[in-house]
């Protein structure tokens, strides 16, 4: 393949067609690929432990770490391992429309979680959801919902949890899910991109192959200090 012909969703870890810096290296995590201190709070879904999904993608990710270029990415330990369901407020990211218009954006983060806590009181968890395996990028990979329906009810608890924290951000509608396996610490040369793109391919189709649902647990209101550990606050079981 050559680097033209590489799909568009890889153009942003090519250093050729994505000169410049990129956006969370010395915020999120240092040249080193050392996690930094960045808190936060956040709607999640982690992997249900001992699924078959759990250990497709565990096993995708161990593939990730013997790749050419993977002492380039900075890996988040299996046990952070999981799909946002709704983006919470960080440190690094005060201001419109990332916060919510009635609360002053230096507002310290314990207290925001706290706020957030108190407007889910009485929250009615939405229907349940199944996705699916639809994509990787050398940062992990992405998923959707697995029927229409299944779409639909990922776009209910999504409206739902913005009119409550009261902001939408600028992606609300076009929002990818996905499992973050590891974060750029630079971009790959030519010859490094163009080998990851069959790689990638190959792994989505044996874990689709393996666990056509990702089996996850129900969507939890979480806390974090930094990308290590996201630290379950209050559990939405739609069951």
């Amino acid at each position: 393949m050559i680097l033209e012909a590489l799909p568009p969703y890889l153009h942003s870890f090519s250093r050729t067609l994505t000169p410049g810096p990129l956006p969370h290296l010395g915020t999120r995590y240092n040249p080193a690929g050392v996690f930094l201190p960045e808190p936060g709070n956040t709607v999640v879904c982690h992997l249900l432990p001992g699924s078959e999904g759990e250990r497709a993608i565990i096993d995708a990710r161990a593939r990730y770490l013997a790749m050419a270029g993977a002492d380039q990415l900075a890996f988040t330990p299996i046990s952070s391992l999981h799909m946002t369901l709704f983006q919470g407020v960080i440190e690094y990211r005060r201001r419109p429309p990332y916060w919510p218009v009635d609360v002053p954006l230096d507002t310290p983060i314990d207290d925001m979680t706290a706020i957030f806590l108190d407007r889910l009181a009485g929250f009615e968890p939405d229907s349940p959801f199944e996705m699916e395996v639809t994509g990787a990028t050398p940062a992990g990979l992405t998923l959707d919902g697995v029927t229409a329906a299944d779409r639909s009810r990922l776009k209910s608890w999504r409206d739902r949890f913005a009119d409550l924290f009261g902001y939408r951000h600028p992606d609300h509608e076009s929002y990818v899910f996905h499992i973050s396996f590891a974060y750029p610490k630079e971009r790959f040369d030519d010859s490094t991109i163009v080998a990851w793109a069959p790689f990638l391919h190959s792994v989505v189709d044996e874990i689709r192959a393996r666990s056509p649902v990702i089996a996850l647990r129900p969507p939890a209101f979480c806390a974090f200090e930094d990308m290590n550990h996201f630290e379950e606050l209050l559990v939405f079981d739609p069951a």
